[in-house]
């Protein structure tokens, strides 16, 4: 489990694959003109060109979804390594340390032998260094 992540670095996570895809596809499709395949391999670059701006695109709408969904996240101080997180949803993992946290009783763990899961605002850290916006 120590590949998961919180779920905003996933969604920045798939955006950043398909951009490194797409750019990709188009130095693939590109080859086509590079190689002089004649006719087939303009037709190649234009297709590949295509898919890859396609997705592009996608990755561009991904990573715009991603900063939306930022913003509107809860902040929260993570109980285990004390770093100021957003979470979304029930249940999210620390942007650092992965640590499982929630802010339901329901899904609070009981047990000392499971992940660490804690209740989000056990923590309240001195923040008076922290940067304030204007």
């Amino acid at each position: 489990m120590r590949l998961r992540s919180s779920k905003v670095n996933e969604f920045r996570l798939w955006g950043l694959a398909m951009t490194m895809g797409g750019m990709l596809l188009m130095i693939v499709g590109l080859a086509g003109v590079v190689f002089d395949w004649g006719k087939a391999g303009r037709i190649i670059a234009v297709v590949f060109m295509i898919i890859g701006m396609i997705s592009m695109m996608v990755s561009m709408g991904i990573y715009f979804w991603a900063g939306m969904l930022s913003t509107s996240a809860t902040a929260i101080d993570c109980p285990e390594c004390g770093r100021r997180t957003k979470m979304l949803g029930k249940t999210d993992r620390c942007m650092f340390c992965k640590t499982i946290l929630t802010m339901d009783p329901q899904y609070e763990s009981t047990e000392e032998s499971e992940s660490p899961v804690g209740q989000a605002p056990l923590r309240d850290a001195n923040r008076d260094l922290e940067h304030k916006p204007h």
